[in-house]
């Protein structure tokens, strides 16, 4: 006798794990199934694809910024921006 359980919890026990081993045998469906023998891989990105997308990155940093110093220091654009936003 396990240490902690009676007699009745463990018989439970085994006939859970019978179930739950009928249940795995049948066929999944869905995207499970669909999914079931195939192999998912990882590639890295190759170096020009690193530097596009850091390109991108930078690119799009470096407006952010402009438009943040033109929205503080010019007050048409201000107006502009406080205009469109509503």
């Amino acid at each position: 006798m396990v240490k902690g359980f009676s007699d009745n919890e463990v018989k439970n026990n085994t006939q859970n794990t019978q179930n739950t081993q009928n249940t795995q045998i049948k066929e999944k469906k869905g995207l499970a199934g669909f999914l079931k023998g195939k192999k998912f891989t990882y590639t890295l990105p190759g170096k020009k694809q690193i530097n596009i997308f850091g390109s991108i990155v930078i690119g799009l940093n470096i407006i952010l910024v402009l438009l943040v110093i033109l929205y503080l220091k010019n007050q048409e654009f201000h107006d502009f921006v406080f205009n469109v936003g509503r």
